[in-house]
C-alpha cells in the first residue's frame, strides 16, 4: 500500500530550514507547474506571489497579518533569524531554483527520459 505521508524527526537547524522552505514553496505550483523538476522561470514573480498568497502561513511569518490566530510562529522565526531571515531563506531558495533552471537549459540533450 502506498503511503504518501512520512514523519521524520527534525534534528538540525538545516533540516528545519528545509522543511519551512518546502512547506512555503508548495503553492508555487499554482503559477509555475513543474517548477520542482524544471526550476523557476520568474523568481521575482514567484516571491511576490508567495508574499500575497493568503492560503499559507507565509504571510504571517513575514509580518503580514493573515491568519495570526492559526499559527504559533515564535520558535520558527527565532530559528530562521526573524522576518528578514525567513525572507532571505525563501528568496535564496527561489533564486537557486531559477539558476538551476538556466543551468538545465544548457545541457538539454544529456538527460535521458
Amino acid at each position: 500500500m502506498f503511503n504518501q505521508f512520512k514523519a521524520i524527526h527534525i534534528e538540525t537547524d538545516d533540516q528545519l530550514k528545509n522543511v519551512v522552505t518546502y512547506i512555503h514553496c508548495n503553492p508555487i505550483s499554482l503559477i509555475e507547474p513543474g517548477w520542482k523538476e524544471n526550476g523557476i522561470k520568474n523568481p521575482k514573480k514567484v516571491i511576490k506571489f508567495l508574499e500575497n498568497y493568503k492560503w499559507s502561513s507565509y504571510q504571517d511569518y513575514i509580518g503580514i497579518k493573515n491568519f495570526p490566530s492559526v499559527t504559533s510562529r515564535d520558535f520558527i522565526l527565532e530559528a530562521m533569524g526573524g522576518i528578514d531571515g525567513i525572507k532571505d531563506l525563501m528568496a535564496n531558495w527561489i533564486n537557486y531554483k531559477a539558476k538551476l533552471r538556466s543551468e538545465l537549459k544548457k545541457f538539454p540533450d544529456i538527460f535521458l527520459e
